[in-house]
């Protein structure tokens, strides 16, 4: 309950930066154009649909929108940092998932009836979004089919990111579960090593995973020990992925 009553308490509304406002690299905006849901827009219909979306700032752990509201936007991050949660029948909150600059959510509003979202939507830190109609997308997939044909292969792919985030969460043992999710976060994947930061502070990774906080400082701990990972603060160097699987089978 308490963690209920935290969430509203939060909820005030995000302040609006900018109303029909160009695409351009002044705005932040260049990077729409390369969004799988944006990228086989002609320029005309991208720039009618960002003449009908608002640009939102959010300030440090302030809500965009709560769970069951109903959905008329989606949103694409222009920059800082978002977190995915739900609340469970207890109250307590479960993160689902992290969105950077760059990151469209919320837009399988777009296919559904009735149209409620799913989670809560907080900002981490300082954050820019565009709220981007639904309606006024749906409108522009109903006249370009070969933008309907680009959104469902954006959903597709997502589709089978989230089976693969699934298979992670199915795995019981929580070491191998946070093994794989640090794996993932390498450019490469388990093909090289390299330094990766975590996406959220430790205690939300954990819930993430589906761990308490304690846990994963002890498992991580370990890791280090055994000079599988260095960690400085936020940011872990893996120099043997390979090894790290190994582990974990």
């Amino acid at each position: 309950m308490v963690a209920m009553q935290s969430a509203e308490t939060r909820y005030a509304k995000p302040v609006l930066v900018a109303i029909n406002t160009l695409a351009d690299d002044e705005n932040g905006l260049e990077p729409l154009r390369s969004h799988a849901l944006f990228n086989t827009f002609s320029d005309g219909d991208l720039q009618s649909l960002i003449l009908q979306s608002r640009r939102l700032r959010l300030g440090h752990h302030q809500l965009l929108y709560r769970q069951d509201m109903p959905a008329h936007h989606f949103f694409f991050v222009i920059s800082g940092r978002l977190r995915l949660y739900r609340l469970d029948s207890s109250g307590v909150d479960r993160t689902l998932d992290s969105i950077a600059p760059g990151d469209c959510f919320a837009e399988v509003m777009i296919y559904a009836d009735p149209a409620h979202y799913a989670c809560y939507a907080e900002a981490l830190k300082s954050s820019e979004v565009l709220m981007i109609p639904v309606k006024a997308y749906q409108e522009m997939l109903e006249r370009k089919p070969e933008y309907a044909n680009a959104a469902l292969r954006h959903y597709a792919k997502r589709a089978v990111s989230r089976f693969h985030d699934l298979e992670i969460m199915t795995v019981q043992n929580a070491r191998d579960r946070l093994i794989r999710y640090l794996i993932d976060l390498l450019p490469n994947g388990a093909a090289e090593g390299g330094e990766v930061e975590l996406p959220l502070p430790k205690c939300l990774v954990a819930s993430r995973l589906a761990m308490q906080p304690e846990t994963f400082s002890r498992i991580l701990a370990d890791l280090k020990s055994n000079g599988l990972v260095r960690v400085n603060r936020s940011k872990l160097f893996i120099s043997d992925p390979k090894r790290l699987i190994e582990i974990s089978q």
